[in-house]
């Protein structure tokens, strides 16, 4: 259910995702050129990654197809106690907002270089609930535990980057090497391509 919901908004963006990144990339490809930065092609990715991701989050979040048909809970654990565990409406609406905030929590600490749960917290809160305030205005429905989930998801996020950044710092050398995490990303891009074009149509694969 999740993932039918993903693509369902890939295929909703895509003529704005592909003009997007494009003039993104030739724009902060001019940049490094023109500044004589480094370019680092994993680094260079993973912001695009995020972009991507944040423009997919909006589609999801915004999305006037998956209205429930409006409504207001500022009561705290009255929607997700609502579905049964294990139940696909328990995956979707619950799960799958703890999920769906996972990578901006990992990302943001990355950006932010978080070291403390209350840096994320902070940022977590505000973003969502901008977006539920957005949803109520356009049919969609404010809910609290949507707020709650989104936060556990990004404060779960933080952990992951923490986490990984303690690993990256005991492997070998090469583990913490540009040229290995190159190699990693441009499996992670051929995957996503494919993905994409598969998801949109395309068929070129």
């Amino acid at each position: 259910m999740i993932v039918d919901t993903l693509s369902k908004a890939i295929v909703g963006i895509w003529p704005m995702l592909v003009i997007f990144l494009v003039a993104l990339i030739a724009i902060r490809i001019s940049y490094i050129k023109i500044n004589h930065e480094r370019f680092v092609f994993y680094k260079e990715f993973l912001n695009l990654i995020f972009i991507v991701y944040i423009l997919l989050l909006f589609e999801l979040l915004t999305s006037t197809e998956m209205n429930t048909g409006g409504g207001l809970n500022i009561v705290p654990f009255t929607e997700m106690f609502r579905y049964e565990i294990g139940s696909k409406l328990f995956i979707f609406n619950v799960v799958g907002n703890i999920l769906v905030f996972v990578p901006f929590g990992y990302f943001v600490s990355g950006y932010v270089k978080a070291s403390k749960v209350s840096h994320i917290l902070f940022i977590s809160l505000i973003t969502s609930l901008t977006v539920e305030l957005v949803q109520l205005q356009i049919g969609r429905s404010f809910d609290v535990d949507d707020i709650i989930l989104n936060v556990v998801g990004s404060i779960i996020g933080f952990l992951l980057f923490i986490g990984l950044t303690a690993i990256k710092k005991h492997l070998p050398r090469f583990f913490q090497s540009d040229l290995f995490y190159n190699f990693l990303c441009v499996i992670i891009f051929i995957i996503v391509v494919i993905y994409f074009t598969r998801t949109i149509g395309l068929g070129w694969f």
